[in-house]
């Protein structure tokens, strides 16, 4: 062996060193990824160092998990992956993140530096612009070309992603850069500094007044209540005005479902929109409006509309509003400062809100019901509506995880007809509590989201929810759970294909085609990664469910189970 030959026991550091000691400089302690032969370099480098790494079987679902650590912690989660199929391989990942403002640093390697710049050299995994893939999907895309530019391109990447609001970023260095030897002391001073983002005091005043002075004021809290953590500026407020809340599906948590101004999160409903739409000033929060949160664009409002929020792209993007480009929480706080007390009246509340159609008792002003009244009202026409349906095995099944479900238990739901019974009727019990891909819409999220969030916190169990479908978009993970015992429980309702096409198109079209499955024993599958399993019934689920998520490490609980969603309101419209 030659003498400049380093041996296992003389190493040199290298690029790889850099950029693990710049993470835990930045205050990193866990790593999420996948190795590939471009990267080795940053993955022998964890050997080195005190970081957790937690390694999933398909870079998807290494990037759902890192998302939802990122949404558990409020911080950066770093994940780690190799070139070309490996990178493209997050993307949906990653578009997931950038809907839920999910702070995720995914460092991916690139081909030797010499085949950046779409010269064909024909490297393995070689595109022509690897990073050009990213930039639609991202909030920033970096690059770091020698291995003295890694600290600071770790750091750049580390502050946008968790600059206002918190997104995913890409990073991407080539693999002899990885590799080469780093004439640099290791890494210890590095900074990051996120861009804060407060409210312009003239805007607040302004929204102040109008809330002040509304006789209906609402307000719609949305996921940028839960990622800023203003929660309780957020009750503060409402209680202030005494102003009914309702939750968007992203911001199920942010106000307490049983207190007697929410409106919960029956988005999907009529009588929720016309309430929404009838607040003669309607006060957004952390919400763009979109498809969801409007009912499928059928929201009109009647009022005036005041909307905070932090992304600048989705500041009226559906709405005229008075438009507060800010965090959630500085907004907020600045407003429960400013803005008045109302105080009911001592034969009830003339200036209540609530839309005139959906409850207000007699035509006169002095006959108005109180804004507990009218929230009250309003819930128990949404009931009515459900009970006339005769979805009383949906209802049964939801109460029975909920029943089931610790109180401090976080749930991850994948795209299935039990999540979207969740977004409307599931009571969280705590704030950022439940996570789903509702934003992005991907499938296989609810697995490996929870193997994320058991990474964060692993004193407590975590449920995910899949169908069928879905869950085989990340079975492999079973490996994943059983190899770090992480304390997760996974329901998988099982109706052999992807049950809502198979709704949407038989409504649409008369018959299903191309969503029914051919499909495992889950239970067997389970068993022989070592998981335990059983299946389950309707009328034993709670028991079995309260079982499983009570013993220690991963377990499965398959319900085969058919079931239909809530009819919608918005075709009526």
């Amino acid at each position: 062996m030659s003498s400049t030959t380093p041996t296992p026991t003389q190493h040199r550091r290298n690029g790889g060193d850099l950029v693990v000691e710049s993470l835990a400089a930045l205050g990193a302690d866990t790593v999420f990824g996948l190795p590939g032969q471009h990267a080795l370099g940053v993955f022998d480098a964890l050997r080195r160092s005190a970081l957790r790494y937690v390694g999933l079987r398909v870079e998807n679902n290494a990037g759902f998990a890192a998302d939802a650590y990122a949404r558990t912690t409020h911080g950066v989660a770093p994940l780690l992956v190799s070139t070309g199929p490996g990178a493209l391989m997050t993307l949906a990942a990653l578009q997931e993140a950038a809907a839920g403002s999910a702070a995720v640093l995914a460092i991916g390697s690139q081909v030797p530096l010499a085949g950046i710049g779409g010269g064909r050299h024909g490297y393995l995994h070689e595109l022509t612009d690897q990073s050009a893939s990213f930039r639609g999907v991202v909030k920033s895309v970096h690059t770091a070309r020698t291995a003295s530019q890694i600290p600071s391109a770790v750091a750049a990447a580390w502050e946008s992603a968790l600059s206002i609001p918190h997104g995913p970023v890409w990073l991407e260095i080539p693999q002899d850069v990885l590799l080469a030897e780093a004439d640099v002391p290791p890494v210890a001073g590095l900074e990051a500094r996120p861009r804060e983002l407060p409210p312009r005091p003239e805007l607040i005043a302004a929204a102040a007044d109008r809330l002040t002075e509304a006789r209906r004021p609402v307000i719609l809290a949305g996921g940028g209540v839960v990622r800023a953590g203003a929660e309780a500026e957020l009750l503060a407020l409402a209680e202030r005005l005494r102003a009914p809340v309702a939750t968007t599906f992203g911001g199920k948590g942010a106000f307490p479902w049983e207190h007697p101004l929410s409106l919960r999160s029956w988005m999907e409903d009529r009588y929720t929109t016309a309430f929404l739409e009838d607040a003669d000033t309607l006060l957004v929060v952390g919400s763009g409006l979109g498809e969801l949160s409007s009912n499928y664009h059928t929201f009109r409002p009647l009022g005036r509309v005041v909307q905070i929020e932090a992304d600048l792209g989705k500041l009226e993007s559906n709405h005229a509003a008075l438009g507060i480009h800010a965090d959630a929480r500085a907004a907020l706080a600045a407003l429960v400062k400013e803005v008045g007390e109302r105080e009911a009246g001592p034969d009830g509340d003339e200036d209540a809100p609530g839309p005139k159609e959906a409850g207000a008792a007699g035509s006169g002003a002095g006959d108005a019901p109180s804004p507990e009244a009218a929230v009250s009202d309003l819930l128990a026409r949404v009931r009515d509506r459900i009970a006339g349906q005769h979805l009383d095995l949906e209802q049964q099944v939801l109460a029975s995880v909920r029943d089931a479900l610790p109180d401090g238990a976080v749930s991850c739901w994948d795209m299935t007809i039990l999540a979207y019974w969740a977004w409307s009727a599931f009571d969280p019990r705590r704030t950022n509590a439940l996570h789903s891909a509702q934003g992005a819409g991907g499938l296989g999220y609810g697995f490996p989201a929870a193997l994320g969030v058991a990474v964060a916190d692993p004193a407590r169990p975590v449920l995910a929810v899949s169908g069928d479908g879905g869950a085989m978009y990340s079975i492999a993970e079973l490996a994943t759970a059983r190899q770090y015992d992480l304390p997760v429980t996974w329901l998988i309702v099982d109706d052999g294909g992807y049950g809502i096409l198979r709704e949407y198109m038989t409504d649409a079209f008369g018959a299903a085609t191309a969503t029914e499955l051919t499909r495992p024993d889950f239970v067997a599958l389970a068993e022989s990664f070592g998981v335990p399993a059983l299946r389950t019934t309707p009328e034993q689920l709670r028991t079995d469910l309260a079982a499983a998520l009570a013993a220690p490490g991963p377990s499965v609980v398959v319900l085969p189970a058919h079931l239909r969603m809530f009819a919608p309101t918005h075709l009526d419209s």
